[in-house]
């Protein structure tokens, strides 16, 4: 078995995710200049050549790092789909986008959307990033769009995404100036995707 396929984790992970999720720890703590092969290797703790091995170049580091982070996030994402209860009212939708937002600037979440942060800065010079970044399909996207379909809007795919993009926006927002963002904040968003075009 060659080695990239074995030397498994005790928590499951093989050699590769583990590089990754170090690797999106280096980004979140010391910027795209910090990442590096041998500063992955120690916040890995392995030893000094193992990044290299697996990942030769930096580009191929930065890959698979934004596709473990983006792996991450639709794990996330699929799950607070599935588990939190539909939406039935728009202070309802609030608050489950208002969870969503507390994860990503807290703790491991936070340190993610640092790194994500980052990786799309990267992206507009490199469009295999910017592919790997395209938002896709997940548990609650379609939940979002679903309660907005419910309530009448027009084009709730569109109006989801806008929806989701703002939400993106508001959580680089605190990320460089500090500070929780307020469910009245998110209720001006929720808002807006429910009003019909013109309405003001």
């Amino acid at each position: 078995m060659r080695q990239e396929q074995g030397q498994r984790r005790g928590d499951g992970r093989d050699r590769r995710t583990v590089l990754a999720d170090a690797a999106i720890g280096v980004l979140a703590d010391a910027g795209v200049r910090g990442l590096t092969h041998r500063a992955v290797d120690a916040a890995a703790g392995l030893p000094l050549g193992t990044t290299s091995a697996y990942l030769r170049t930096r580009q191929a580091l930065l890959t698979a790092l934004v596709r473990r982070l983006v792996e991450l996030d639709q794990g996330e994402l699929q799950t607070m789909g599935e588990q939190a209860p539909v939406a039935r009212s728009a202070e309802e939708l609030v608050d489950g986008i208002g969870v969503l937002m507390r994860r990503r600037l807290t703790g491991e979440g936070r340190r993610r959307s640092l790194a994500r942060c980052a990786c799309a800065v990267e992206s507009v010079r490199d469009p295999e990033l910017r592919e790997i970044l395209v938002p896709r399909e997940n548990a609650g996207r379609a939940a979002v769009r679903a309660f907005l379909a419910e309530q009448g809007v027009a084009d709730p795919d569109g109006r989801t995404t806008t929806l989701l993009a703002c939400v993106d926006g508001l959580v680089f927002d605190r990320l460089v100036g500090g500070g929780e963002v307020g469910a009245d904040e998110i209720r001006g968003l929720v808002a807006a995707a429910l009003r019909g075009p013109g309405t003001p």
